[in-house]
């Protein structure tokens, strides 16, 4: 295995990923390759991924890990967060990834964790047709949705009305709110504010942004385009009663998409503590998925969506 610090372009601006390459992997060998972009607020350092990446490797899939624009030690603005933007920073990793000689070029999936993390792997997925199989956990499918389930009916109302007042102020001034964005766009639960997960991240993202990114994440809806990525793959995982990223964002997806697809559902954990508590049951799942759609040769599998294609895994003893 051979890791290698790499930079491409989106939008002019330069972005920097990890590239990990299995052993043998070569011009004369190219192998298949995942692009994933971090979660919310997320890095691609973060330790979180590490066993993903690990088990796609020993299964011979190549892994590029990227910072989006803004993040990290990527260049760009991340004061203004629009998750389209980094979609678009998704296809230009496809492409870096693609004019790898190392790589298939027609070998090319998608993985995605976390809120707009999983979000944008669909988004991009049902956006581009160079990806050829797409993972994405505890997804969101309506930004407008993820954020007013995070708030009692009368916060929300405040909340409107505040995006009211600054929308006036900027169109007024120039100049708009700027806040914490885990407390000023998202609501985190209690768990978000004890769990120490990411916590090897948590102080190199923005501390500020702009309030008006809520609007970009209103717009924002991978919904609309998950039923274009059939009949490429798609297996969506998510965690029953997911108080951060709500389960029936991903069953919505799954109803929406064509297959094949697959949709697993993570019971007896939470949001956070199923990276841990499922990481042995879920990830030779993310690789048997990868292997069959992006690794099996030119074969196109199609599958009825039958309800054997979702999976109720039971939370692991520990």
């Amino acid at each position: 295995m051979t890791t290698e610090e790499v930079r491409f372009h989106s939008h002019g601006a330069a972005v920097a990923g990890t590239l990990r390459l299995p052993d043998g992997a070569s011009a004369d060998r190219p192998v298949a390759g995942v692009v994933q972009g971090p979660g919310w607020l997320g890095l691609r350092d973060a330790k979180l991924y590490a066993p993903y990446h690990d088990a796609l490797l020993a299964a011979g899939i190549a892994v590029l890990v990227f910072d989006y624009r803004g993040f990290g030690d990527s260049e760009g603005d991340a004061t203004y967060l629009d998750p389209m933007d980094q979609v678009a920073d998704y296809a230009a990793a496809v492409t870096y990834l693609a004019s790898r000689r190392e790589i298939d070029a027609k070998r090319i999936g998608a993985f995605g964790s976390g809120g707009t993390g999983g979000g944008n792997a669909v988004m991009a997925a049902g956006l581009d047709a160079r990806i050829r199989a797409t993972v994405s956990q505890v997804p969101i499918a309506d930004g407008r949705d993820w954020l007013k389930r995070m708030r009692r009916e009368h916060e929300w109302l405040e909340f409107l009305e505040r995006l009211d007042r600054d929308r006036t102020q900027r169109a007024l001034t120039g100049e708009g709110e700027r806040v914490a964005p885990r407390d000023g766009i998202m609501v985190p639960t209690p768990e978000r504010r004890t769990t120490t997960i990411k916590s090897d991240v948590d102080d190199r993202v923005p501390a500020q942004v702009e309030l008006s990114s809520a609007e970009a994440i209103f717009a924002y809806r991978p919904i609309d385009v998950v039923d274009r990525i059939a009949p490429r793959a798609l297996m969506l995982i998510c965690v029953e009663h997911d108080a951060t990223t709500p389960e029936d964002h991903s069953f919505a997806l799954y109803e929406r998409a064509g297959g094949p697809k697959r949709l697993v559902v993570q019971t007896g954990t939470t949001h956070y503590a199923a990276y841990a508590q499922y990481r042995d049951v879920v990830n030779p799942l993310i690789v048997e998925w990868f292997q069959r759609h992006l690794v099996a040769g030119e074969v196109l599998v199609h599958e009825a969506a039958a309800a054997s294609e979702v999976l109720h895994l039971s939370r692991p003893n520990p």
